[in-house]
């Protein structure tokens, strides 16, 4: 049984029919997740990542994590590519977020906690502006259909995808946020004997377990942080066990440098370190 969350504000709501409707429906008895998050317009990873999905049988769902836009040099070249994913639910993410706010026209915007007179927050302000224009109309309704979180019971187990948390989309969840969100979904289903959480937006790996708690997070597609210039895409099956599957692709990350060179978005020069170190270098 699927059930996809429309806006953060329904979510509880949505939360309620999901507990009556399961009650009454089997859910499914085994699942597999391709998962692509924090593409951030890196259109040579993402097609590599899209690659590996498509040789993989038995797919039941892609998954999208989020901040699949800013801040890269191939905003459209990204949009088409996800929109023509089949089977795909799109999470949205903090910098999806920013796009359909129209941070730029704020008053002294700021974002993560950045001082909003920081050379670097006006910068990557402008690449959200600069981000926004490339995508236009459609990509501002693409963003906009996207979901707050998803939720799939498959046999015992619940899986929550969300890129951050489902209470924000700028910090996941710490352990003893996520062990209590398992507390109550347990509250309402004793049923369930397994919780596992999967998130995107930290652009690196975690593995992190206590009890019948998993939180999981694959780093990044587009834009790794944790000093290996590959991309990532994961596999998530779940059934009387899970098994989760990171591949660590190699791509050319040098054709993402030279297109951000030549196409000089706002904040390209502190990207192109990003994407050559894999590690945010702001400081050369």
């Amino acid at each position: 049984m699927l059930f996809d969350i429309h806006q953060e504000k329904y979510y509880h709501l949505y939360l309620a029919i999901w507990r009556i409707f399961t009650l009454y429906f089997n859910p499914m008895t085994r699942m597999t997740f391709a998962i692509i998050t924090d593409i951030h317009s890196n259109i040579v990873s993402l097609r590599k990542a899209l690659s590996i999905i498509r040789e993989r049988e038995n797919i039941d769902q892609i998954i999208c994590l989020g901040d699949c836009f800013p801040l890269g040099p191939a905003p459209r070249e990204t949009l088409k590519a996800l929109q023509s994913i089949k089977n795909c639910v799109f999470i949205r993410g903090n910098h999806d977020r920013y796009i359909i706010e129209r941070l730029w026209t704020l008053t002294h915007p700021c974002l993560e906690g950045m001082d909003p007179d920081d050379p670097l927050c006006k910068d990557i302000v402008a690449n959200i502006e600069w981000t926004a224009k490339q995508i236009g109309a459609a990509g501002n309704t693409f963003l906009k259909k996207m979901h707050v979180a998803h939720r799939v019971q498959v046999k015992n187990t619940i899986i929550e995808f969300t890129h951050a948390w489902y209470q924000r989309d700028d910090m996941p969840p710490t352990l003893e946020e996520a062990l209590n969100w398992r507390r109550h979904v347990k509250a309402a289903r004793p049923n369930i004997d397994n919780f596992i959480f999967v998130h995107g937006h930290i652009h690196t790996p975690r593995f992190e377990k206590q009890d019948d708690l998993t939180i999981l997070c694959q780093g990044a597609t587009g834009l790794s942080f944790d000093g290996d210039t590959r991309g990532a895409v994961a596999f998530l099956t779940v059934g009387n066990t899970f098994e989760w599957d990171v591949i660590r692709y190699t791509y050319d990350y040098t054709a993402t440098i030279k297109e951000l060179e030549k196409r000089k978005p706002p904040f390209y020069e502190n990207l192109m370190r990003t994407v050559r170190y894999a590690e945010i270098r702001n400081d050369l």
